[in-house]
């Protein structure tokens, strides 16, 4: 098999190998000869479409045709159109039976229970800042803390959690900083947080504790480097006293509802909804109907997909929470002169993916059929089990941390690229394609691109399950936990003063 038809409606087809011009191949019962070299990953007429008519794919439609497309023609950004930009007017039409709705049972794994009530995967010491200023010194503490301390099995190590923010900043972009500070430093991966302030910034802890809503204060060491002789001294010792805290943690059997992960892609290409982003949902399904909670961002690469996921709101109330999920968004763009379509980089269009709309319904995959039981804005934490929407940009980094801040313990990253980001929690990548798994062993953690290998998503969906379990239960670390990698970003949306 050369081609690939995910839906029976679609009017296109993908190449799952580089397809020479004159060659002719079979997808289901149609025939079509190319008329131009199709790279891997890239889109193939299979009947001519005419100069302004829908482009399908999943069956849906992925932008118009810009010209005269042939059967057989290559279709990517020089003859397709998106639309995703358009103005549109939504409906609601929830069925039961179409969704997976949230569960309960039995399934445990083992996690480190928090004051809070919360879970964690991991048991860190974050080492954070209000401002950019001490990011070197973050860096610092934390390197000096992890040889003093090493990590054991029960203990996962400091974490510097260093941004670019916290200072020049004012309005609502100010209030976006400290909600997602306050949010990850209640994140129950981890065990304790040494604050470190410079002093005179804008950004203090006393404008962040308003955002703090459940937050063990006893895990809280804080200092101002400007206020003590020697401010490495000073952290040392203060890690120490967090390191005797969460030394004395442990992992304890729990129920797979306090297990809450999120789920990204970037990198991404024409494999993505077809391979990983698929497996991903089969296992969004699978993880939800048990009572576990999962987390969908990436708003932007919701854009020419959001009717088939306002469909999927649980009630009418997370119906228009998604809708004004999408406003919001949509008016951040709008502001900066932006474009939805302007989301597809580079790279996803070197492998195939043409226009937003492309690349929404593919992204989209990873939420499977499950019901969506709410949608966050920036800056909220989840307070409901099973799938929800939070507000977050296409760019993984910043993405990523608003569900970290949302509460996630653990991220699951599907790539078809390749992508070295790293997140402050551990990652599971997923790769959408073979190649790029044995290119990069060292960035993976799972290969997808062998549900075009003859593999079938039961077998891999089971292995996968397994894996993210082990993950969890902190059997087995995440290729970002290997390479010592953590990162986070935040939203900007204001001038710099």
């Amino acid at each position: 098999m050369n081609l690939f038809r995910i839906d029976e409606k679609d009017s296109v087809a993908v190449a799952l190998k580089t397809i020479a011009t004159g060659e002719t191949n079979k997808v289901g019962d149609i025939e079509v000869t190319a008329n131009e070299e199709i790279k891997t990953g890239h889109k193939i007429a299979l009947k001519n479409i005419a100069s302004g008519e829908p482009v399908i794919k999943y069956g849906c439609m992925i932008g118009e045709a810009a010209q005269e497309i042939q059967k057989g023609d290559w279709v990517h950004t020089h003859n397709l159109i998106s639309h995703a930009d358009d103005a549109r007017s939504y409906t609601y039409h929830f069925d039961v039976n179409e969704v997976v709705m949230p569960g309960t049972s039995d399934l445990t794994f083992k996690g480190y229970h928090r004051k809070s009530g919360e879970t964690g995967t991991r048991n860190y010491i974050a080492v954070m800042s209000g401002v950019f200023c001490a990011n070197p010194h973050m860096k610092q503490f934390a390197e000096a803390a992890n040889k003093r301390f090493p990590k054991n099995e029960h203990f996962d190590g400091f974490l510097p959690l260093t941004h670019e923010c916290g200072c020049g900043q004012e309005g609502d972009d100010l209030t976006n900083v400290r909600r997602i500070l306050a949010n990850l430093m209640q994140n129950p991966n981890f065990g304790g947080v040494l604050l470190v302030q410079v002093g005179c910034e804008i950004n203090r802890f006393e404008t962040i504790e308003p955002y703090l809503d459940n937050f063990d204060y006893d895990r809280l060491r804080m200092f101002t480097m400007q206020e003590v002789d020697d401010e490495y001294e000073v952290a040392m010792q203060y890690a120490e006293e967090l390191y005797q805290i969460a030394a004395n943690d442990a992992r304890t059997e729990r129920p797979i509802s306090e297990l809450h992960i999120g789920f990204n892609c970037g990198g991404s290409d024409g494999f993505s909804g077809l391979t990983a982003n698929k497996l991903l949902g089969e296992f969004a399904n699978y993880i939800c109907a048990k009572g576990a909670t999962a987390t969908l961002t990436e708003v932007t690469e919701m854009f020419g997909a959001e009717q088939i996921l306002m469909n999927r709101a649980i009630d009418q109330a997370a119906f228009e929470r998604i809708k004004e999920l999408l406003k919001r968004h949509r008016d951040y763009i709008l502001k900066y002169g932006g474009t939805a379509n302007g989301n597809p980089s580079f790279g996803n269009k070197a492998g195939g993916i043409s226009t937003i709309e492309d690349k929404s319904l593919g992204c989209i995959q990873k939420g499977g059929r499950c019901a969506i039981v709410d949608a966050l804005f920036y800056g909220e934490r989840v307070e409901k089990r099973g799938l929800n929407l939070v507000q977050g940009p296409g760019s993984d980094l910043v993405g990523v941390t608003s569900q970290i801040a949302a509460g996630a313990t653990m991220e699951i990253f599907t790539t078809g690229r390749g992508t070295p980001v790293a997140f402050a929690a551990p990652t599971l990548k997923v790769s959408t394609n073979s190649a790029i798994y044995e290119k990069k062993r060292n960035w993976m953690d799972f290969n997808a691109g062998q549900l075009l290998e003859g593999r079938t998503m039961e077998e891999l969906r089971k292995e996968f399950i397994e894996l993210v379990l082990k993950t969890a239960s902190g059997e087995y670390a995440a290729s970002n936990e290997r390479a010592g990698f953590y990162e986070i970003g935040i939203l900007r949306d204001g001038v710099i003063l």
